[in-house]
């Protein structure tokens, strides 16, 4: 769990399973209402093809609700050539699959940036669905 604050209130995002395999058969619990974030390794060409758990995490949610995000690791470790390729690759997915893309380094850049975008939007797509359940106010009022 990571803790957060966003406009002065206290937030938090609690990880699932990473999609290890040995978690399968309980994974479509945490997939529900859940954020979606299909992470990949920038220095690895192979990697970005195994998020096959993705399209399981997609049954669970109405897909204009999820937000769904693309993620590079290990952007230090990569070739410059080879980060070229790869981004090329990730951009089209991230496209294609209607994700915000982002490529990052724990060691050098990126992360936290990254996980306070998760968290910022979260917070923001709750109050939305909060207001709209209450019925106190249009979400066409906020901005």
């Amino acid at each position: 769990m990571e803790r957060f604050e966003v406009l002065g209130v206290p937030f938090s995002l609690q990880w699932d399973t990473a999609g290890q395999e040995r978690f399968k058969c309980i994974a479509s619990t945490y997939y529900r209402g859940a954020q979606i974030i299909v992470v990949f390794d920038l220095s690895s060409v192979g990697s970005l093809a195994h998020a096959q758990w993705l399209e399981d995490a997609m049954k669970e949610n109405d897909p204009s609700s999820v937000l769904l995000f693309l993620v590079g690791t290990k952007k230090d470790l990569s070739s410059p050539d080879l980060l070229a390729q790869i981004e090329q690759e990730a951009m089209r997915l991230s496209e294609e699959i209607k994700a915000e893309y982002w490529a990052v380094s724990a060691k050098s850049d990126g992360v936290k940036d990254f996980f306070f975008r998760v968290a910022s939007l979260t917070f923001e797509a709750n109050v939305l669905s909060e207001l709209e359940r209450s019925g106190s106010r249009h979400v066409g009022d906020i901005i």
